[in-house]
């Protein structure tokens, strides 16, 4: 049996779908001084409702947020960079993308690894992969040393075209571990193999710089288990879609960074297929953030660029250039600062301004009575009678109303001259501007017209504000799954085994050899058997192509089948 158990930056969600289809869920408030105290109190309260033991359970698939916050909030590993003499400064020019377009005094975050943590060796490949330069392996010994004594937890080695040949990279690594026992080293050659030299650098110190938090949150974890007395396997959700063995995480946690929504973006489309709606548009609305998603004709969308940090996580280039890139397989999903813990503030000019700071489950709304101060917009939905005080998270979470009207009229209200209630509507509406920011940014800017799908709506607080919304974009129909305010959680019950990875393989179509193609692609094949443990006809192979016209600065997948490979193979793929 499987339990699924989603952490977010309130709440913690646990589902668990028995034999005969029947959903047994659990709301807890999330436990920040240790996640693990949270998940395994609410596996046993939602255990003792059905008389189901902790040990009865043979998988625990997880989706957390301890990747996402690192880099949210600052607080990843201390990292170094390793990188080819010239390159120091990769992570400083980034692209020319600027998100704020009129705000000229706009910064862009520090880079996650500061000047002079970033060094340069001698060595240099072409872009072919062969040696210009080789490696000058006493850099490398020299680099350690002064590594061991800043005390650095993570370092990340990225050298130029390591993608087109490994050998350099590699090398460096087998001197970094030698010499930094315990340290987490990650090579670009084992996280992204692909040209582009920020994003492949990026990508890179991202997983170097969440490294050691997950490891340590994981390896947590599975001990809180062991000593509960449950044997199950953990799983996690990747930002991709798809569930991995926690080892594939803890060797590559920039795979997860977008893990807990992706969760319900994957129980959606399974769902809406299942009850006859193929076009949706996602909106999973949370204690901390709203996320939004699109699932078109049954597909899930991957983001074809990435980025996380600067406060808000977005795809798309219309949006982005505020935080750091990630290349990775991603969903599709927009997350903005607009959550039911979000703070309500008045500013110096007298307006209103709702998130992107959180109250979280600690203390979480005033309304929480767990010495909350701050208005948040929960403590606005109470007040409005949007949220049941009676029920509010399955009745776990008593609500004092008092407290909620109290800290709306002393630090809103009262302040802009406005009644109660008026201030309340205010910030309900307020928050759904910024959640139409982010369902038009997987909409309307993709091309799409929001009138053309269904809004389907979870998250604790998703039913709350879903009709408003759609109300505002004219969308026709809103639909809520059962167990809306878990269902995140529920999605990583429906969610499937999955693995990616990639190789370059520089030629034109014109130039394409099928049979290096296909030892390429046995090579990956044989990768992902050894990581899943499964024979290869339990697998589901999908190869692709990322494939630009000659002129054009970025590619597209295209995928293909094994059999297509033959003569004539790169016209066909070409047309």
């Amino acid at each position: 049996m499987r339990v699924a158990a989603d952490i977010g930056g309130t709440f913690t969600d646990i589902a668990h779908v028995d034999d005969a289809g029947a959903i047994s869920t659990r709301k807890v408030l999330s436990t920040p001084g240790d996640y693990a105290q949270g998940v395994l109190r609410g596996i046993d309260e939602m255990g003792e409702a059905a008389g189901r033991p902790i040990s009865s359970y043979s998988d625990l698939l997880h989706a957390c947020t301890v990747a996402t916050n690192a880099i949210l909030e600052f607080k990843g590993a201390a990292t170094a960079l390793l990188t080819t003499r010239g390159f120091r400064d990769v992570l400083e020019m980034r692209r020319v993308r600027v998100p704020r377009l009129y705000e000229p005094l706009y910064e862009k975050p520090p880079p996650l690894v500061p000047r002079h943590l970033r060094f340069e060796v001698a060595e240099r490949l072409d872009a072919r992969g062969a040696v210009v330069a080789p490696l000058d392996e006493g850099d490398v010994a020299r680099v350690a040393v002064a590594l061991h004594r800043s005390g650095v937890e993570a370092v990340a080695v990225c050298f130029l075209h390591a993608y087109a040949n490994p050998i350099h990279e590699r090398r460096a690594g087998e001197i970094l571990r030698a010499a930094l026992p315990g340290v987490f080293v990650t090579l670009s050659c084992e996280v992204l193999p692909q040209l582009r030299e920020y994003e492949r650098t990026s990508t890179t110190v991202i997983n170097a710089y969440v490294g050691p938090p997950v490891r340590r949150y994981l390896e947590s974890l599975r001990q809180s288990l062991r000593r509960a007395g449950a044997g199950a396997r953990l799983m996690v959700m990747q930002s991709g879609g798809g569930v991995a063995d926690a080892s594939v995480a803890i060797e590559r946690p920039a795979q997860i960074v977008e893990c807990g929504p992706a969760a319900g973006v994957i129980g959606a489309a399974k769902l809406g297929a299942i009850s006859g709606y193929s076009s949706l548009l996602t909106l999973d609305m949370g204690g901390t953030t709203a996320k939004a998603s699109m699932v078109e004709d049954g597909r899930l969308p991957l983001a074809e660029d990435y980025e996380v940090g600067g406060g808000i996580s977005l795809s798309g280039p219309l949006v982005m250039g505020g935080g750091y890139a990630l290349k990775l397989p991603v969903l599709d999903i927009a997350e903005v600062g607009a959550g039911g813990g979000s703070i309500v503030r008045v500013d110096a000019g007298g307006a209103m301004k709702v998130g992107p700071s959180s109250a979280g489950a600690d203390p979480g709304p005033a309304c929480y009575g767990r010495g909350g101060t701050a208005p948040t917009v929960t403590d606005a939905n109470v007040v409005l009678g949007y949220l049941n005080p009676v029920a509010l998270a399955g009745g776990t979470v008593p609500v004092d109303m008092d407290a909620a009207c109290r800290t709306i009229s002393d630090q809103v209200a009262r302040p802009l001259g406005m009644d109660l209630f008026a201030a309340c509507f205010g910030i309900h509406r307020l928050a759904n501007v910024a959640m139409m920011r982010a369902v038009k940014t997987v909409s309307t800017y993709r091309g799409r017209d929001p009138r053309d799908f269904t809004l389907f709506a979870f998250g604790g607080s998703g039913g709350v504000h879903a009709v408003n919304l759609a109300r505002e974009l004219a969308m026709g129909e809103v639909l809520f799954p059962p167990a809306a305010g878990v269902f995140s959680a529920v999605g990583l019950l429906l969610a499937d085994v999955e693995l990616s990875q990639s190789r370059a393989f520089l030629a034109t179509s014109e130039e394409i050899d099928p049979g290096a193609l296909a030892r390429n692609l046995d090579d990956l094949e044989e990768g992902l058997l050894s990581q899943l443990g499964h024979p290869r006809g339990a697998i589901d192979f999908r190869p692709a192509l990322d494939m630009r016209f000659r002129g054009q600065a970025y590619e597209l997948p295209i995928a293909f089948a094994r059999d297509e490979l033959g003569d004539g193979f790169g016209e066909r793929m070409a047309r």
